[in-house]
């Protein structure tokens, strides 16, 4: 299949295009750069270097490379970011968004794979979360990101567009190739490994008081490997006109404090650690019920144990210190 990765050139769609080449698949990367590195554009892949709303560059890109299905990665991300400049993320999120399927349903592709979210859920009022849970977002970010999924639950009734909406938690681990390296870093894992490379004196903790064992926040880790996976089943499944929506997670929580604790085991580290404020917004705890993508697609994570992300996490930040600067 000709396949469009948009933001393949940060850290998910990297993996992804990696195991869709990996596949069989023909891949072409479309990002700006803004976030993303031309270092983390697979070798094998064609790349384009475009913003999802450049209409002209975008239609020769399907056109040129008879493209059949999308994976959409291109997105801002930072929950605290999207709350201080709402209008970034309606317009990038939403908007763009908005504008990419309409180029697409113009040259008729209509099969896309859509990066999602937990952050739509807000406070859960179960655990873990199934995919008929409230939806009640709590940030700028979530609702970016649902605006969108309404959206195409629109399009695929009257226009046949056909997709899947994937809604992860927190990816984390790294290929052989690619990894993790956002600036700035604001993700859990990275941060507490930036501490073991000496690249920081300590990991900041935002809360002890929460409702958990030790009092910190719980979230579920699920490898970069496992989440790629999910977006090859899901593209592989879908038909024009058919709409999917799966959580995915592993289906158990980890504390921050026990994050942090295995990332000492794994790295031989003392990594110190530091109580400081909560973050508002926070949720106490998040776990995605996957049960649903389970059964319809067959995907079974198969690295779910936190030590395998960790030392798969941090032998790629070993090898690549600076992250992707050359």
């Amino acid at each position: 299949m000709n396949i469009l990765v948009t933001g393949g050139a940060g850290y998910i769609g990297s993996v992804t295009t990696e195991r869709l080449i990996a596949r069989g698949h023909r891949v072409v990367v479309l990002d700006n750069l803004s976030t993303g590195h031309r270092a983390a554009v697979h070798p094998e892949a064609a790349f384009v270097l475009a913003d999802i709303t450049d209409r002209e560059i975008l239609s020769q890109a399907l056109r040129r490379h008879d493209i059949e299905a999308v994976v959409h990665f291109a997105a801002y991300s930072l929950v605290g970011e999207s709350m201080a400049e709402p209008l970034k993320y309606f317009t990038n999120n939403s908007a763009g968004t908005l504008a990419l399927l309409e180029t697409l349903l113009e040259h008729r592709v209509e099969k896309i794979v859509f990066s999602s979210t937990a952050a739509l859920f807000g406070a859960p009022e179960q655990l873990p979360i199934p995919e008929d849970a409230p939806v009640r977002p709590a940030s700028v970010y979530g609702e970016s990101k649902w605006l969108i999924e309404r959206i195409m639950y629109w399009l695929s009734e009257t226009l046949g567009l056909g997709y899947a909406t994937l809604r992860y938690f927190n990816a984390a681990g790294a290929s052989e190739r690619f990894g993790e390296d956002h600036r700035p870093e604001s993700h859990l894992l990275p941060l507490v490994l930036q501490v073991a490379l000496g690249r920081r004196d300590s990991i900041s903790v935002f809360g002890d008081d929460y409702p958990t064992k030790d009092g910190t926040c719980i979230r579920d880790y699920i490898h970069v490997l496992d989440l790629a996976e999910a977006h090859i089943l899901a593209l592989e499944a879908i038909h024009p006109g058919e709409r999917r929506a799966y959580n995915l997670g592993n289906g158990q929580g980890f504390t921050v404090n026990e994050v942090i604790e295995v990332c000492r085991q794994v790295t031989g580290h003392a990594i110190p650690a530091r109580v400081v404020a909560r973050r508002p917004g926070d949720p106490a705890a998040l776990v995605a019920d996957s049960t649903r993508i389970r059964s319809e697609l067959g995907w079974q994570p198969r690295y779910p144990e936190l030590a395998k992300i960790v030392a798969a996490a941090w032998a790629w930040h070993q090898r690549h210190p600076d992250g992707y600067a050359h």
